[in-house]
């Protein structure tokens, strides 16, 4: 092992033997916004021996201002942000392996996503998806670090299942829509985002090493504007939980993964084939030449129609911007892509 971990290694509670275990990780990380950014950019530095990042999105100049991995020709060029993060953890570290994925995480793929990871780390922008880990690490018994943050304030929780509390007996019922800000509708700032991730990381390294006694036990909630921080310390888990408890797994065992979902207060709708599938972009493009200027890549096709900017991934998932109304969505996919 070079001297390149050698301030890490001389921290006493990680030492020689702890950085050799954390060589030897897995880590799936599920978003890389803002928070999974930070995440994969600690933990190629930490030297985390592989890195599993999903992601759906792809990097827009928005999320320059906080998603720290990013960079202005990232955006220019629309890369998705699973392959945008790989590239530059090559430039950071090239000792770490990484696997991007570029696909939306749902019923049909959260277990084989799970499979082989040591931990799940938290890096989404919504509950529905939460949820969705919840249930797939309660049922395979594998520890996820929860982590939000927005405006200025944060809140990070660990899971490890049949030791502490789970989401859900904490927030039995998924918040309703529209009820809680979004980062498109109460903004965010980069200190929450750093404070959130730094915890979480922390936690992860805790227990990849094999420290359990000194995790934090407890969710956390930051306001770093208004410098208000609370630990709510965690109970016993809730026996009569619906996830945990009883082992009713509603979010993975959906019948079918919802169709459209409106993204985050982004006036953008994605639209998803109800079954996976995969889409010969190449030939897409060739298609779309008639109807409008078209711009694509090995991972992507993006054109407008009908004052509509249109981006279509390879696992045939869509992103519409314009509209934040899921018919007229679907109308524009069945109309372009295929029903």
């Amino acid at each position: 092992m070079n001297d390149r971990y050698s301030r890490q290694i001389l921290f006493e509670e990680i030492g020689r033997e702890g950085q050799k275990k954390l060589r030897d990780a897995t880590i799936l990380l599920i978003g890389c916004g803002a928070l999974g950014a930070s995440h994969a950019e600690m933990l190629a530095r930490a030297g985390i021996g592989k890195l599993k990042i999903v992601d759906r999105d792809f990097v827009e100049f928005t999320n320059l201002q906080r998603q720290t991995l990013f960079k202005e020709s990232d955006a220019i060029e629309r890369l998705p942000k699973a392959i945008a993060a790989k590239d530059r953890l090559a430039e950071i570290n090239s000792e770490v392996s990484v696997e991007a994925v570029v696909a939306d995480v749902n019923n049909s793929n959260i277990e084989s996503l799970i499979a082989g990871c040591d931990l799940v780390l938290d890096g989404t922008d919504n509950f529905q998806i939460r949820y969705l880990i919840n249930d797939a690490c309660v049922k395979q018994q594998k520890t996820w670090i929860y982590g939000a943050a927005v405006s200025s304030y944060g809140t990070t929780m660990t899971v490890i299942p049949g030791k502490t509390p789970c989401l859900r007996c904490i927030f039995d019922e998924m918040p309703d829509a529209g009820s809680a800000p979004t980062c498109d509708t109460a903004g965010v700032i980069m200190p929450i985002i750093t404070s959130v991730s730094a915890i979480q990381i922390a936690e992860t390294i805790k227990l990849l090493i094999g420290d359990e006694a000194s995790l934090h036990g407890s969710l956390i909630q930051i306001d770093i504007w208004r410098n208000e921080w609370r630990k709510i310390k965690l109970a016993e888990p809730n026996p009569d939980c619906t996830t945990c408890g009883k082992h009713i797994f509603e979010f993975l065992d959906a019948e079918s993964q919802e169709f459209s979902a409106v993204l985050c207060g982004r006036n953008a709708v994605q639209i998803a084939p109800p079954k996976p599938t995969t889409i010969d972009l190449k030939n897409l493009a060739a298609n779309l030449v008639a109807v409008s200027e078209v711009k694509h890549n090995e991972y992507l096709v993006r054109f407008s129609a009908n004052g509509h900017e249109i981006t279509v991934f390879s696992d045939a998932r869509a992103i519409i911007k314009g509209t934040d109304n899921p018919v007229e969505a679907k109308s524009l996919y069945a109309r372009f892509i295929g029903s």
